[in-house]
């Protein structure tokens, strides 16, 4: 399932202790993205339910040192049972563009059809270009931007990608 990751890396499904490692990356990995109010942001879209109740759809991946690399936190849809959501993706900025990305996500989507699901969901903010370009190319039909998606100026684009064609 991870045969794609760089020499040193290893990939695994995280655990509740690795709840306080991802937060402790966030803010250097968006470099201040949205300041203050983003940090905030980001902490209060991975709390620790994520590490406790869907670890056998999410992914970490990590440096041979035990270092944070990488993580995908995604589950499958408990309303739709054609859908799978990815949640929150991070990837260490020294490792954009070798392919972990790609990586986590293939390994979540052959994970979702395994449980029959054709489509996986996902979202960011449309100041994210970089996050807008990679769905893009990995395949992922993109909304406009929606409003107040999540909250009063939480505005959102949202990705499909239809893992049958």
């Amino acid at each position: 399932m991870f045969d794609d990751l760089p020499a040193g890396l290893t990939a695994r499904h995280p655990s509740d202790a690795d709840h306080p490692r991802i937060l402790a990356v966030l803010d250097a990995w968006w470099g201040g993205f949205k300041g203050e109010a983003g940090s905030v942001e980001r902490a209060l879209l991975l709390p620790r339910l994520y590490f406790q109740h869907f670890t056998t759809t999410s992914f970490l991946v990590e440096r041979d040192s035990a270092e944070i690399a990488a993580f995908l936190v995604g589950f499958l849809s408990q309303t739709d049972p054609d859908a799978a959501y990815v949640h929150f993706v991070g990837v260490d900025p020294a490792l954009h563009g070798h392919g972990v990305a790609r990586t986590l996500y293939n390994a979540f989507f052959a994970l979702a059809r395994t449980h029959g699901r054709r489509y996986v969901h996902c979202i960011t903010s449309p100041e994210n270009t970089g996050s807008r370009a990679f769905h893009t190319r990995l395949g992922f039909r993109a909304s406009g931007v929606r409003p107040d998606y999540d909250g009063p100026g939480l505005d959102r684009v949202a990705f499909t990608i239809d893992l049958s064609g």
